[in-house]
């Protein structure tokens, strides 16, 4: 391979990529990862659901944690946005935002993920992970027995209310985006069934203890103040960060979800994987830090693959070390 090229190229340096990241340097494997710095990782505050972690564990701090860890096994790290992708006859090559010369890799990660869809509301990004959360599955057990608030729109905020019915029996759904998307069907009545106090005014901000992200409050726009322990957010519309798809042939659902082989983590163009929330699964940083490892093992076989197929040939092949202890420089 060229001195230049990349055995693999990550791109997204959140839970994912970053887990990815350090199996592909365990395997020695000359590899970059791309982060734009900013993600779902980047803004919450806790993940109260990872093994080891009783107390929680910031976003933030997992990814320092991880970019340490991928650093010490020679893992390289770029600030930058991957705006172009193309194929080559040795991999693929890579346009940046930066305006630095093109990147080539022989593999690609896309560990792009997510971005949940939410207003610009005074005091929301300082309780998310904290008090404030996305996930039902991964944080509906934090709002256990409290007083809750869901910030949300139409019938997507209805919905996460009913589900999280599960755990309180305290809530109230504050339907923030009424005016253009009111509640349909038998929303209003399966709320009112549930228990659920309905809203249909706007936000004017959350109301919180900000160091801590304590929160205590929400403020509607009409000056009333409704006092709260914890919250979700459920707009909807969430940000797919799969757009380098199109430019490479992958195959995506109709929500942009990339498809992978659920083995191997593979897309349907061979040399590109896939994990982490950019795919299709339940969105758990558990589960990215999986997919992310499991995406790494198929990567490294493929450039063993590689590798082999650019060794010299020899008749008693007495020179090719066994294909488990061959890395990739």
């Amino acid at each position: 391979m060229s001195a230049d090229l990349y055995d693999c190229i990550v791109i997204g340096g959140g839970i994912a990529g970053l887990q990815g990241a350090i199996q592909l340097g365990r395997y020695k494997h000359r590899t970059l990862v791309i982060d734009k710095g900013r993600g779902r990782s980047t803004l919450c505050r806790s993940y109260h659901n990872v093994l080891g972690w009783p107390d929680g564990v910031s976003g933030p701090e997992l990814r320092r944690l991880g970019r340490l860890q991928a650093e010490r096994l020679g893992v390289q790290f770029a600030e930058a946005e991957v705006t172009g992708a193309a194929r080559t006859q040795d991999g693929f090559t890579l346009q940046l935002d930066s305006g630095q010369r093109a990147l080539q890799a022989a593999t690609l990660l896309l560990a792009t993920g997510i971005m949940d869809r939410f207003p610009p509301l005074a005091g929301l990004e300082c309780c998310l992970g904290e008090t404030v959360y996305v996930c039902p599955d991964c944080d509906g057990y934090e709002v256990s027995g409290r007083e809750t608030v869901v910030l949300g729109s139409g019938d997507v905020g209805a919905a996460m209310a009913i589900t999280l019915s599960y755990w309180t029996n305290k809530l109230t759904y504050i339907n923030h985006e009424a005016d253009s998307a009111p509640l349909t069907g038998n929303m209003h009545d399966e709320l009112k069934e549930a228990g659920i106090a309905y809203l249909p005014e706007a936000i004017a901000e959350i109301v919180s203890d900000a160091p801590s992200g304590k929160l205590q409050g929400v403020k509607l726009a009409d000056g009333r103040m409704l006092t709260a322990e914890r919250g979700f957010i459920a707009f909807g519309g969430n940000q797919v960060n799969s757009s380098l798809a199109d430019q490479l042939g992958m195959e995506r659902l109709e929500n942009k979800h990339i498809v992978t082989d659920p083995r191997s983590k593979q897309t349907n163009v061979p040399g590109i994987w896939a994990a982490g929330d950019v795919g299709v699964h339940s969105e758990q940083v558990t589960i990215a830090m999986g997919e992310g490892s499991q995406a790494a093992i198929w990567i490294h076989k493929e450039l063993l693959r590689q590798k082999r197929k650019e060794a010299p040939s020899s008749t008693n092949r007495s020179d090719i070390p066994d294909p488990g202890l061959v890395t990739v420089k």
